[in-house]
């Protein structure tokens, strides 16, 4: 079982449960907008990719947009501004890929922006176009700074 803290990620994984429907993953046509209303801003999508490994940001949070003043829509996760943050993100996708599992981990963030660190709370869960092979990654994040008990 996930360790998770946050109430909205909670939900989230809830919600990811719920729609796996007797499949070992749900896919992203299972989820709406508006059944995710909670955690919206908070929500990035990622395409996978295999041979080799690659993960592109198919929706970047716009929350993680604002406090990092890059938006990451479209570009892949070597294009984030930062060496450290590219290797910790490859290897927590990657981690969702071979474990074939959800992930959930907190970390102290620092933004490029103003440098102050952010606690914050992430999970990721594995999607799937045909309930087995992993082509997308959802992930949602929550800062402690959102009220929220982490």
């Amino acid at each position: 079982m996930v360790e998770i803290a946050s109430p909205r990620l909670k939900h989230l994984l809830s919600d990811w449960e719920g729609r796996r429907r007797g499949r070992e993953f749900p896919c992203r046509a299972d989820f709406t907008p508006f059944d995710l209303k909670y955690i919206l801003g908070n929500l990035s999508l990622l395409d996978v990719t295999y041979d080799p490994l690659q993960f592109r940001y198919r929706l970047h949070a716009s929350n993680i947009s604002e406090r990092m003043e890059k938006d990451m829509t479209n570009k892949i996760v070597d294009d984030l501004p930062a060496a450290a943050h590219v290797q910790k993100a490859r290897n927590q996708f990657g981690e969702v890929v071979r474990s074939r599992v959800p992930i959930a981990f907190t970390l102290s963030h620092e933004f490029l922006d103003h440098r102050d660190p952010h606690n914050c709370e992430v999970l990721l869960l594995p999607l799937s176009n045909d309930g087995t092979s992993i082509n997308m990654i959802m992930s949602g994040i929550v800062w402690e700074d959102d009220n929220e008990q982490l």
